[in-house]
């Protein structure tokens, strides 16, 4: 899916605190910085769906495991991934694109890199039942 990019992430284990990497501006998918925030799912609850028009999201999930579904509506084709510490990637959902995304651990963390502000009115959302995603 042209809209989605996936990237792996590196992850230093140290005896004293581990760190994770989010994004850097040399980093494929950066396309300018606006806000960053965090952002919690309670474990097989579903937030979504949701169509940014301007933003582009960078998608990191520290704490827990969080699917990730999005949904080209031109192409009428989805693209599923799983985020977590096993499996520590960046997910770049680029505009134009719906998105939802469900709790799969007990606590789950998620961090958007976003390339622009939030802007209530620059988002649509619709309920779940509006595109057909066997959850």
């Amino acid at each position: 899916m042209d809209k989605v990019i996936l990237t792996p992430l590196k992850q230093i284990i140290h005896p004293k605190g581990d760190i994770y990497h989010g994004m850097k501006k040399s980093d494929v998918g950066y396309d300018g910085f606006g806000e960053a925030y965090f952002s919690t799912i309670n474990k097989e609850d579903i937030k979504g769906w949701k169509k940014h028009t301007l933003m582009t999201l960078n998608l990191v999930v520290p704490v827990g495991a969080i699917e990730f579904v999005v949904y080209d509506e031109e192409g009428k084709s989805f693209f599923t991934q799983t985020l977590s510490q096993e499996n520590y990637q960046r997910l770049t959902v680029k505009p134009n694109a719906w998105m939802a995304f469900r709790g799969i651990g007990e606590h789950n963390i998620l961090l958007n890199l976003a390339n622009i502000e939030h802007n209530p009115d620059e988002a649509l959302n619709i309920p779940l039942e509006e595109i057909s995603y066997e959850w």
